[in-house]
């Protein structure tokens, strides 16, 4: 039998006592900090029995005005002890999922005063290293490309190709001050840092600020929010607006994003009594604009734990592509790395199946002086490979902003 600790604190406090090795997620329903680990499992569809198997203690829920805040903790207060971890991209690959000794939960970072709270570049310089080489991303867009023409009517419709880039600096990355850079750049959005199973000497970390929430379950509420096609932002407002509005109306972009939301739907429909899927609005993010449909339902089950909604769900066509099998054999031939765990999931779940989990893009795996970058893109028919190497330039610049890299990475025209 193990034994968690629970107990609420100041956002500050959760910001400055992250260390490598443990667990931060925050999102606009609050903020957890895991420290310890109580049980492990590398199996997603194990992590009810781990949690039927320890004990907690009643979170400290301060009395007077500090009480409301602290209620609003991811899900709410958890009822019982929680799990949180990562679920990596390819099927079958152990995941990392961790029952903490002590859960830590605080207010959403939103909710904090304005302030520079410790941001600052990390030192360098950097070293990069495209994997693969720009030129050769844009031959494998033409690959796919080919793949998709080839292939019979409906055998596969889309393709999302990523890259990564590799930087070392001169010494090892400080991930807390890296966190940190990301969540106040971002606090409406995803931000994480979990540990991952070591490949050496030294911990290794997948950090990230992901827009995008797979699935978050609360009773009998389930929530997912699909982001497909995306647009770069720009500093000049009138070209931002412009940008904006070509997306929302790209015949391109809003099909990728239609193929994404009708997988998405298909998957919780099961799941579902009632099932509500809005038309797309633009959700925007420092670096880009996205297509976004939040979809809605109540379960026909409350029991439902929030990780079997996400093992449905995952992969969506947003980050593998469609058919399913099609386009994971399309990834494995074209892309010359293992995505690890970019594209699959982070998340958390308590005792009574409640959580969320959030796609774990824009983020980079961490071990001693070297980060590796990950970024991607939807390839359907009639895209334009140098627009698509272009895209995930954009996207890297999430990560490498919050680094103090203030250039652009190789491939960006």
């Amino acid at each position: 039998m193990s034994h968690q600790r629970a107990r609420t604190a100041a956002l500050d406090d959760l910001l400055a006592a992250y260390r490598p090795g443990s667990a931060f997620l925050a999102s606009g329903r609050g903020v957890l900090l895991g420290r310890g680990a109580a049980a492990r499992t590398d199996r997603l569809a194990d992590v009810g029995d781990l949690l039927r198997a320890t004990t907690t203690e009643a979170p400290e829920v301060p009395d007077g005005p500090a009480a409301p805040a602290a209620s609003r903790a991811p899900g709410g207060v958890p009822r019982g002890p929680l799990a949180l971890g990562a679920i990596p991209f390819a099927p079958g690959a152990p995941a990392r999922i961790v029952v903490p000794e002590e859960v830590v939960w605080a207010p959403p970072l939103s909710e904090a005063p304005p302030g520079d709270r410790g941001r600052g570049p990390l030192p360098g310089p950097w070293t990069m290293r495209a994997v693969p080489e720009p030129a050769a991303h844009v031959a494998g867009v033409e690959r796919a490309l080919k793949l998709m023409a080839d292939a019979g009517e409906g055998e596969l419709a889309k393709v999302v190709l990523a890259r990564s880039l590799r930087l070392t600096g001169p010494g090892p990355v400080d991930v807390a001050r890296l966190l940190r850079n990301l969540a106040w750049r971002d606090p409406a959005g995803f931000t994480f840092a979990m540990d991952l199973p070591t490949a050496g000497e030294g911990p290794r970390t997948l950090v990230g600020a992901s827009p995008e929430l797979l699935v978050a379950k609360r009773g009998g509420a389930v929530v997912s929010n699909p982001l497909a096609g995306s647009a770069p932002r720009s500093a000049d407002p009138s070209k931002d607006q412009r940008r904006a509005v070509e997306l929302l109306g790209s015949a391109k972009d809003r099909h990728e994003h239609a193929v994404v939301v009708e997988a998405v739907a298909e998957a919780l429909r099961p799941y579902c009594r009632t099932l509500r899927v809005p038309e797309p609005e633009l959700a925007g993010t420092a670096t880009l604009w996205h297509l976004s449909t939040r979809i809605t339902g109540e379960l026909r089950d409350t029991d439902t734990p929030s990780a079997v909604l996400a093992a449905a769900l995952h992969p969506t066509p947003a980050v593998c592509g469609t058919p399913t099998a099609a386009a994971r054999a399309a990834i494995a031939a074209i892309e010359p790395f293992d995505r690890g765990f970019y594209t699959g999931a982070v998340g958390y779940t308590d005792a009574a199946g409640d959580g969320e989990w959030v796609v774990s893009i824009r983020c980079a795996e961490v071990s001693g002086d070297s980060l590796d970058l990950f970024a991607g893109g939807g390839i359907l028919p009639g895209s334009d490979p140098d627009a698509e190497l272009a895209e995930t330039s954009a996207k890297l610049r999430t990560l490498l902003l919050a680094l103090g890299v203030n250039q652009p990475p190789p491939g960006t025209g």
